[in-house]
């Protein structure tokens, strides 16, 4: 192995995933050389930023000298967020003090997909416990640190896995999503964070979450590693519970192609009542614009949506799952779950979820499914819906506060992100891109959002976007 140059390093620092494969796949760079670099890359930014909680560079070391070369992601440095996802051998503690020593003991069905594409795990990255949280603080690993600006939360649930990503520790990490928590993070971190449609990865050999709620893929600085991704983690097995369509082309190359014509809509109005950042509307506005620069068809909508209703409907059919969540992971523990095992909120969201009835729950999830269909029906008119990412810019460390008792209270807090939510709920696909920066270089998210299984428009738009207003080379201090 040669040795890692300052030069190399700041050239893996400005590539992302799909340069650095290319290096690999050309016999350019060995695949440890791009794991030895983005291990010096985390040992001088994680002190400050505590993106990564499990450092796996023995793993990592020893995966590079046997990845298949020629994989599309060959020897590309990775991070799996430290929820749900298994990995044999890599701790996997939900960032829960209940689950602080489960290793797991093999992989779910996404990492063997990851692994088949060339990428090393190098790492996890940090998440809220159990990532019930739009940002990341929790108790167990501390807060991870938004690169742009101290203070300041770096979202959630894949806080590290964004804050990782825009540092440049590594280009691109697993992330996840049952709220926003893909699209929240990418915005608050300025980077790319694409919700996939509902069904679009298996959760095997897991059946289900949240009822379709909770999606998995990842975070990066491109579309075209975003799409590239998607290639190749996506597809359902046989027995999936949901199977959305499949395009014809790669996503790779779906996304390079220009998009036809379009017509899209948007809003800025929030769909609880609530008040919208003069520099978050301004830049939806300038992303409208740029569309209709581009030849598209743009109108003003607004989503005739009670979000506050639906998101307390949405929670307590999410609390039931969580606390049978819970009863699985006793079984794994060997004991009960008791009140000082997890954080306030999370004893609070077992409570309600054991305290459902049976009859309560089904009604629940019912009221979903038919609010789901509403929001699909909507925006049907429209080929892309166009919203900000959060209605607010990034909050202050301890606003969203995880030892708050009180679920509803709890909840109140998420009202930024009343933009993101709806779009687990209705299955569409939705990513945040970072189109804009607030006047003290905060990174502000837009979201656009495609219909059911058709990733392919969202992803083209995204790419056009991507080079109208280029954000690739932009970097935090």
């Amino acid at each position: 192995m040669s040795e890692i140059t300052d030069s190399f390093l700041e050239a893996y620092a400005e590539s992302d995933s799909l340069d650095l494969a290319g290096l690999v796949q050309c016999g350019e760079v060995a695949p440890v050389e791009l794991i030895e670099a983005a291990i010096i890359t985390i040992e001088r930014l994680n002190p400050a930023l505590n993106a990564v909680v499990h450092r796996l560079y023995d793993m990592a070391r020893a995966s590079a000298e046997t990845v298949d070369r020629s994989a599309p992601f060959a020897g590309v440095p990775f991070l799996l967020k430290e929820l749900a996802s298994s990995w044999t051998g890599a701790p996997n503690t939900n960032a829960c003090f209940f689950l602080k020593d489960v290793v797991a003991d093999f992989d779910t069905e996404v990492v063997r997909r990851m692994k088949a594409a060339g990428l090393v795990l190098v790492g996890k990255s940090n998440a809220p416990e159990n990532g019930w949280s739009i940002t990341t603080e929790p108790k167990l690993y501390g807060a991870t640190k938004n690169p742009w600006k101290d203070g300041i939360t770096p979202g959630g649930s894949s806080g590290g896995a964004a804050a990782a990503v825009a540092s440049r520790m590594v280009p691109i990490a697993e992330a996840s999503d049952g709220a926003g928590s893909i699209r929240v993070p990418a915005s608050c971190c300025g980077i790319v964070g694409l919700k996939p449609s509902r069904g679009r990865v298996s959760l095997a050999p897991f059946g289900d979450y949240w009822y379709g709620g909770a999606y998995f893929l990842c975070c990066s600085r491109t579309v075209r590693d975003t799409s590239a991704y998607l290639d190749a983690v996506a597809g359902a097995l046989p027995g999936d519970p949901y199977t959305p369509p499949v395009p014809d082309g790669s996503w790779l190359s779906l996304s390079a192609r220009a998009p036809k014509r379009l017509r899209i809509g948007f809003t800025v109005t929030p769909p609880n009542g609530t008040a919208i950042d003069p520099e978050v509307k301004a830049t939806v506005l300038a992303t409208v614009a740029a569309l209709e620069r581009l030849g598209h068809d743009v109108e003003e909508h607004d989503m005739p949506l009670d979000a506050n209703v639906v998101w307390k409907t949405y929670t307590n059919m999410t609390c039931v799952q969580t606390a049978a969540t819970f009863g699985y992971h006793e079984t794994v523990i060997g004991r009960p779950v008791t009140q000082v095992d997890v954080e306030p909120v999370t004893w609070a969201i077992i409570e309600r979820g054991r305290a459902t009835s049976g009859i309560r729950h089904i009604s629940d999830v019912e009221t979903i499914r038919q609010v789901g269909r509403d929001i699909v029906g909507d925006l049907l008119p429209y080929d892309l819906f166009i919203t900000p990412t959060l209605t607010q810019l990034p909050r202050p460390f301890g606003y969203y506060d995880m030892s708050e008792p009180d679920i509803d209270r709890y909840n109140a807090k998420w009202t930024d992100a009343v933009f993101a939510f709806p779009f687990n709920i209705s299955g569409q696909p939705a990513i945040s891109l970072p189109l804009g920066w607030s006047d003290d270089g905060v990174p502000i998210g837009v979201q656009l959002v495609g219909r059911y299984g058709d990733e392919a428009t969202v992803l083209a738009v995204s790419a056009q976007l991507e080079r109208e207003m280029p954000w690739k080379h932009r970097r935090p201090r």
